[in-house]
């Protein structure tokens, strides 16, 4: 099997479903609300019908020119044999169906790889097409798909996978099963590279293909409406014998239960993509010393002003201090917000994402607590769920193969205190983070930007600087539990707050931070973001001049001070030899 484009005007004839068989069509029957539309207009949109916004399937050539910048398309030269493992047949040989395939498609199997360009940066491709055997995955699928992964890998270029399958191949049997295996150990050869995989769910993505390489991407972006599963509905509702839930297995159900990381309209998919692609570009770090910045940073305690801590326990829980996302809009160009912890869920209490900081790739993990009545009890003031947690989770690691420097903003009463939080494992999310932290081989700056409770805080701060705004708090404990424990009032909150020692004043001068970043005027959002945007000029350089281990040797070392009776020290402890 050698790849190439079918004949341009049969591409150009190729009509979404519903439209007439036979000579020129005119016009078509929209799948999702049975409007007439003018075909024409359908192909102008690029397959998404003008009247109810659904996405008819594409062709693979129709999905390179709508993706890839024009006259960037290299297809890739990608030699399979024809086989027919099991001599398989139905009604009708095997090869025969494939015949039939070939010759309505124009296609030499059901997937294109190429390599191309999306807003100018370069990526690797391979698009599936449902209508060569339903997409289905079989022996020259999965090696062109394995190919398109190894031709990335030499490149070191990132690679797009573009969905759109029934499942495996029955005709080849299980053969068809070991690609499921083969393609999985191609994606993983690119996460120990460090190279960025990028998965294009399309309408319909199921079996084999959902449970391998549509799944195993760094990011799922989903088109609307976009069908994703391991087994069908149908399937699905004839074992367990129940109605399923409405929406079951699109992407707007998936991006709720943590599946997905967000949902692109069809008109939309080169601009996110391409915000991805520079994001993973990873410029050159700037020479040191290239830019003289004046220190923002509070490093004297006795340069704060002395007060009372409950003030700025007060002061911390106040309305309309700076959110994650507000520092997100504010700091970096082209975020893009990930969501889902790829098990069940997505926490609204996190918030986490790419971006770029002066042209500088960076992750971002947050706590999110909202302003209005309705938005905090839709983000559980702000405090994360295991799922949150495990988002978070998966962001480090992120970070962490793409090697981008990690920032995590703070601001939580601490973890979300419910039953099922501690059914889905709360102890064992918070322990987990703290680990992948403590080894993180990438920068990572924490800022207490608001309030920092308890462990649920300290599963972003395990970091190699960790700093607070001036009116924030950081603690073991809120005052109010702390005084209910052990006063066994809860009024008496003010005086445990003074004894707990919570302030920026307090918490620099047991070095439990290494700085302290001035307010803004409350409610001036860009001051404050501009303020922070200095400190991570400041902070964030420094850490990248030094190897891996030297930062997580000073890391461990950091940590490991706290209690201790000997000096902290840099270098790692030494075995006796046998």
């Amino acid at each position: 099997m050698t790849q190439t484009l079918p004949d341009p005007a049969l591409v150009a004839r190729t009509a979404p479903p519903g439209a007439p068989p036979g000579s020129p069509v005119d016009w078509t029957v929209c799948p999702g609300c049975a409007a007439m539309v003018y075909l024409k207009r359908m192909h102008r949109g690029s397959g998404v019908c003008p009247e109810c916004g659904h996405h008819t399937p594409l062709t693979a050539p129709q999905r390179l020119a709508q993706l890839l910048d024009d006259g960037s398309t290299d297809l890739l030269d990608i030699a399979v044999p024809d086989a027919d493992p099991l001599g398989f047949v139905d009604s009708r040989p095997y090869p025969d169906r494939l015949r039939d395939a070939r010759r309505r498609t124009g296609l030499a199997e059901g997937v294109l790889c190429a390599r191309g360009r999306i807003e100018g940066r370069p990526v690797v491709v391979a698009v599936m097409d449902f209508r060569f055997l339903g997409g289905s995955l079989g022996a020259a699928v999965g090696e062109a798909i394995t190919r398109a992964c190894e031709v990335a890998l030499a490149e070191r270029t990132p690679l797009l996978l573009v969905s759109a399958s029934g499942g495996a191949r029955m005709q080849e049997g299980v053969v068809a099963l070991m690609q499921m295996a083969k393609t999985s150990q191609a994606l993983r050869q690119l996460d120990e590279a460090g190279v960025l995989t990028v998965s294009l769910v399309t309408d319909p993505t199921f079996g084999g293909v959902a449970a391998s390489f549509a799944t195993l991407c760094d990011v799922i972006v989903a088109e609307p409406g976009a069908r994703l599963g391991f087994a069908g509905p149908r399937v699905i509702a004839q074992t367990i014998g129940e109605t399923l839930p409405a929406g079951f297995q699109t992407a707007e159900y998936l991006l709720e239960h943590g599946i997905v990381d967000l949902i692109a309209p069809r008109a939309e998919l080169r601009t996110v993509l391409g915000r991805l692609l520079r994001i993973a570009a990873r410029p050159a770090a700037a020479a040191g010393g290239a830019r003289s910045l004046r220190s923002r940073l509070v490093r004297d305690p006795d340069m704060l002003s002395e007060r009372h801590p409950w003030e700025a326990v007060r002061a911390a829980r106040r309305l309309g201090r700076p959110t994650t996302l507000d520092y997100a809009a504010l700091l970096l160009d082209d975020f893009t917000e990930l969501h889902g912890d790829r098990m069940a869920a997505d926490c609204p209490a996190m918030v986490c994402g790419l971006g770029l900081l002066d042209g500088t790739p960076v992750a971002l993990a947050g706590t999110q607590k909202g302003r209005t009545a309705a938005e905090l009890a839709r983000r559980n003031f702000g405090m994360p769920t295991p799922a949150g947690y495990r988002k978070a989770a998966r962001v480090m690691r992120l970070a962490a193969k793409l090697g981008l420097p990690l920032v995590t903003l703070v601001d939580t009463a601490g973890a979300y205190p419910g039953v099922a939080a501690e059914e889905q494992g709360q102890a064992v999310a918070i322990a987990e983070n703290l680990r992948l932290l403590s080894g993180l081989p990438v920068p990572v700056v924490a800022v207490v930007t608001g309030e920092g409770g308890s462990g649920g805080a300290l599963a972003l701060a395990v970091a190699d600087v960790v700093l607070m705004c001036a009116d924030a708090v950081y603690s073991v404990i809120t005052p109010e539990g702390c005084a209910s424990i052990l006063w066994k009032d809860a009024a008496a909150a003010p005086r445990a707050a003074a004894a707990l020692r919570v302030d920026a004043r307090s918490l620099l001068r047991l070095g439990i931070v290494e700085g302290v970043v001035p307010e803004a005027d409350h409610g001036d959002h860009v001051t404050a973001a501009q303020i922070l945007a200095d400190v991570l000029r400041e902070t964030l350089p420094p850490l990248t001049t030094l190897t891996t281990a030297e930062r997580i040797q000073r890391r461990h070392a950091r940590f490991r001070a706290f209690g201790s009776a000997r000096p902290a020290t840099a270098e790692p402890a030494r075995r006796d030899s046998a």
